[in-house]
């Protein structure tokens, strides 16, 4: 199996979490988005425990909220002890609905309207993570009316590649995201923010990109990170007390991909990072990074009834089922690999090679090509694995389709946390 949730059980169905898939299905209907909330939970301390024990107090990570966003998702991150990152208002309300501190919120975006602003301050935001000049003197406008000293971190390009694929890579010069040290612009944004009174600079933040398996990635992003640091201590006599290094360590979709070892991963950089002010002749900041993919996608799982088999004499074969690219786009958007297992007999002899393919009327509606699998018949269900991130949060309702329900597992138990849309939702904002 590809993570160690999945397993067989005596009757020969696939289980996740503690739970047979062909019963959640049953239950609860497909298509089905599943989360494993132990999963998820290990997840977030192997990161509290990794920070404590490297960076100390004061440190910590962020759920990246935009992996996968809704309210129990925030309750669990609150319960665990961990902050947030959000990106929207949209994703502030859902934080705010469940209980989640907003202290302990970094908001994120490189073009937060006015109104994101306004309703961010007025909610106690904890921190802008501001991307642009426009941004800082909107920021300092709106606080300056409210009478409120805004904390907020600068967003910087350190110029670093990490080669993912590039519509997820965000640390190059050439990004839309934050203000490049390369070219001078970042000292000048640090020297402007400084002089404005409604604003409090905390330190600064970079972002190399997202599903980084690279070793020294997050080395020589902190190197470059730290000596500017140094440059504006030397230059605007401030010592700036936090460094986020934003998220993106790799998970595995196929049983070849790379394992990330994410505690001596953070290990290794955490030494790094110490090397380098100690080199410098400063304290080392207190460090925050923004896990999203790396917590929540292997605690995911989406369950799909077979529809049709089309076998095409000679050229290929397709499995059709009830979802597709309006439950997750991702194949369409980046063509995204993903472990596929028939959920009924996952043991049987995969004696059929086809691609599963969905339900809209669309040639590019595909959740994965060449999948070998015990032959299905109609009604029974397939497994698409390590779906728990950009997929939910991605959903759309392309060709009218409602988006699936979501339910929690435990070996014990198993509750919905998202109602499945109907018919209704789907017209309930048209005039």
């Amino acid at each position: 199996m590809l993570s160690s949730n999945l397993t067989v059980g005596e009757n020969g169905h696939l289980y996740f979490g503690g739970q047979d898939t062909v019963e959640l299905a049953k239950q609860y209907g497909t298509p089905l988005y599943v989360m494993d909330e132990i999963r998820i939970r290990e997840n977030m301390r192997m990161y509290l425990r990794a920070f404590e024990e490297h960076f100390g107090e004061g440190s910590r990570p962020l759920y990246a909220s935009k992996a996968n966003s809704f309210k129990r998702m925030y309750e669990i991150a609150k319960e665990e002890g961990m902050g947030i990152d959000v990106v929207s208002s949209g994703e502030i309300y859902t934080a705010i609905r469940a209980g989640f501190p907003l202290e302990n919120a970094y908001f994120h975006s490189n073009n937060k309207t006015d109104w994101d602003i306004a309703y961010a301050i007025d909610n106690g935001i904890g921190y802008f993570v501001v991307d642009n000049r426009e941004e800082v003197d909107a920021i300092n406008a709106i606080a300056g009316k409210k009478d409120k000293k805004q904390p907020i971190l600068l967003r910087l390009t350190p110029g670093v590649d990490p080669h993912t694929y590039e519509a997820v890579s965000t640390g190059k010069v050439d990004s839309k995201f934050g203000t490049s040290i390369e070219t001078g612009q970042a000292l000048e944004m640090v020297r402007h923010t400084l002089s404005l009174p409604n604003l409090e600079l905390k330190g600064f933040h970079c972002h190399v990109g997202s599903q980084v398996f690279g070793e020294d990635i997050y080395e020589r992003a902190s190197e470059i990170m730290l000596d500017f640091m140094a440059l504006c201590r030397k230059e605007f006599g401030v010592e700036l007390e936090q460094l986020d290094m934003g998220g993106g360590y790799g998970v595995r979709y196929m049983d070849d991909d790379d394992h990330v070892d994410i505690p001596a991963a953070i290990g290794r950089v955490a030494a790094h990072m110490k090397a380098c002010c100690e080199k410098l002749g400063m304290a080392l900041p207190k460090i925050f990074m923004e896990p999203g993919r790396s917590i929540a996608a292997d605690a995911g799982l989406t369950l799909y009834s077979v529809g049709t088999i089309k076998k095409i004499t000679g050229y290929k074969n397709y499995v059709s089922v009830d979802g597709g690219m309006t439950d997750n786009p991702r194949y369409a958007l980046y063509g995204s690999k993903y472990t596929v297992y028939h959920a009924n007999r996952p043991l049987d002899e995969k004696n059929l090679v086809a691609d599963v393919v969905g339900r809209c009327c669309e040639s590019g509606d595909m959740v994965q090509p060449n999948v070998a699998l015990p032959e299905p018949v109609r009604g029974e269900i397939i497994a698409v694995c390590t779906t728990g991130a950009y997929n939910y949060s991605m959903a759309s309702n392309y060709n009218r389709v409602a988006r699936p329900a979501m339910v929690m597992v435990t070996p014990e138990t198993s509750y919905v946390t998202i109602r499945r849309e109907s018919l209704e939702d789907l017209v309930r904002n048209d005039v």
